[in-house]
């Protein structure tokens, strides 16, 4: 009977050791495969990031044909870089006033005068940009307008100052 009873327990051990060799076995398999399955996943999600650039160019001027046509029959323009150098040039000169540039829709604040930074044309119509007077920032939305002569004139559609503890 104590023959029996250790060939029983023999072949229950033998059992059990093949069955943790199979489960192990299996597990590291398992997560090898969740490794490579989210390495793919994350080289899959990195890739739409790229069009995220290409997607916020839609909004610019060098990527819209209808407003370079718009601009091309209204205003003759040649060049469309050189137009919006232009256009740049025309509302980055108002930073120059004592008080300010008029185009951020903010009055000047002590000694700080608000100044447009950056600008994006994004068609022929509307310009955003963004503005500060050092402490302070904003952002704001233009129309501008080119006359027969070439100037260029602005009107504020939206301008919106950031909170002081946002900044």
């Amino acid at each position: 009977m104590k023959k029996q009873l250790f060939l029983y327990l023999f072949i229950l051990a033998v059992v059990m050791n093949v069955f943790t060799y199979k489960y192990f076995t299996s597990k590291e398999a398992a997560e090898q495969k969740a490794v490579k399955e989210s390495a793919t996943a994350t080289t899959e999600n990195k890739a739409p990031e790229g069009n995220i650039t290409t997607d916020a160019d839609v909004f610019s001027l060098d990527n819209n044909d209808r407003a370079q046509n718009y601009l091309f029959e209204s205003y003759q323009v040649k060049d469309v870089s050189q137009f919006e150098e232009k256009v740049k040039q025309a509302l980055l000169s108002y930073n120059d006033n004592p008080e300010g540039n008029k185009y951020t829709d903010q009055p000047k604040m002590g000694e700080q005068k608000y100044i447009i930074n950056s600008i994006k044309i994004i068609n022929h119509r509307w310009i955003i940009a963004n503005y500060s007077n050092g402490q302070l920032w904003g952002e704001v939305l233009l129309k501008y307008f080119v006359d027969d002569k070439g100037a260029v004139s602005f009107e504020i559609m939206n301008s919106y100052l950031y909170p002081a503890s946002l900044n």
